[in-house]
């Protein structure tokens, strides 16, 4: 190759290769059927630097890829000619594409994903939503609930409920260290995760979750009127110290340390973990809202790429050390 790989694109049916390289270029081969020939078909240059993620439509014919230079693309599988373009506000790292409807969606590095819909040679802008505090790492789209998961170097999980039409977007926390890669398995609806901290989550995605609430502002613990230590009127009129302001997760109030010196896990709000709650909020949580609702294993790896076969339940992981690991999820994902 005249430069190197930073990505690829796999079409089994056709046995297509796209390969996208650090030059910009993209290069496509067609395997022989025994996988030991690969005959070169086309190169062209895509974009002006890095290409970050490459798409092969087999229906549309067409290539998708995003680079360094802000830019996704699309282009004609058999002619090579390019057919559109959209500037994205930061690098992109994640890219999904809807068939049916020809949307597509696009996580950067500023922790925005873009939806756009794509004609033969234009595009329009569907709308554009932000939830991560990091960029966003890994995007996985489910066409038939019609839901887009996107992975974050926040350490988070979004799930947004695109076909719901009401902007719902469901938190899950269960990582240590930024999201590398999301894998969905249609038919059990659950979600595989794997993290740079080496951990495989799956997330049972059949129970009906809750939206994690909006942090509330206020000058005072909302439980026992205490004041922040900002507020300096109430801290002189009542001679108190103040004191620094906290949030419970399950209700979203202002409360002080001392109103909040409890923690629970809340899986259904995406919190596998102990989080901090108020007083009341954890009397209230019951232990079958406290059950978990995802599993979580140990790779003894630093994760960077995974794919998953649906088919025979095979995890397939590459990491840091050099070393590529096949997992038999069927245990897990059945």
């Amino acid at each position: 190759m005249p430069s190197p790989c930073s990505c690829m694109s796999f079409n089994p049916e056709t046995r297509r290769l796209s390969v996208g390289l650090d030059n910009g270029t993209i290069s496509e081969f067609i395997l022989s059927e025994d996988y030991n020939k690969m005959t070169p078909v086309k190169s062209y240059q895509a974009h002006q630097g890095r290409i970050m993620m490459i798409l092969f439509v087999l229906e549309m014919e067409w290539v998708l890829s995003t680079g360094q230079d802000k830019h996704f693309t699309w282009h004609c599988s058999e002619t090579g000619q390019r057919l559109g373009g959209y500037r994205t506000s930061a690098g992109a790292c994640g890219l999904q594409f809807d068939v049916d409807t020809r949307h597509v969606f696009i996580g950067d590095h500023s922790g925005q994903v873009t939806i756009l819909k794509l004609e033969q040679e234009t595009c329009s802008l569907v709308t554009m939503f932000k939830g991560h505090t990091g960029g966003v790492t890994a995007l996985c789209w489910d066409p038939v609930q019609r839901v887009l998961f996107s992975g974050s170097s926040d350490h988070s999980i979004i799930m947004w409920d695109i076909g719901g039409r009401k902007g719902t977007a469901i938190e899950l926390q269960g990582h240590n260290d930024k999201v590398q890669c999301l894998s969905y398995a249609h038919h059990t609806r659950q979600l595989i995760s794997c993290g740079a901290d080496g951990g495989i989550v799956v997330w049972n995605m059949d129970v009906e979750r809750q939206e994690t609430p909006e942090w509330l502002d206020s000058d005072s613990c909302q439980k026992c009127d205490q004041p922040f230590f900002w507020n300096f009127k109430q801290m002189w009129d009542c001679k108190k110290i103040g004191l620094r302001q906290h949030h419970c997760r399950k209700c979203g109030k202002a409360v002080c340390g001392k109103c909040s010196s409890k923690r629970s896990s809340i899986p259904l709000m995406g919190f596998e973990f102990e989080v901090r709650v108020c007083d009341s909020c954890h009397e209230s949580i019951t232990d079958e809202e406290r059950a978990p609702t995802a599993t979580f294993h140990d790779s003894k790896h630093n994760i960077v790429h995974v794919h998953f076969d649906a088919t025979r339940g095979w995890l397939l992981t590459s990491g840091t050390d050099k070393i590529i690991k096949l997992w038999d999820m069927t245990p897990v994902v059945s």
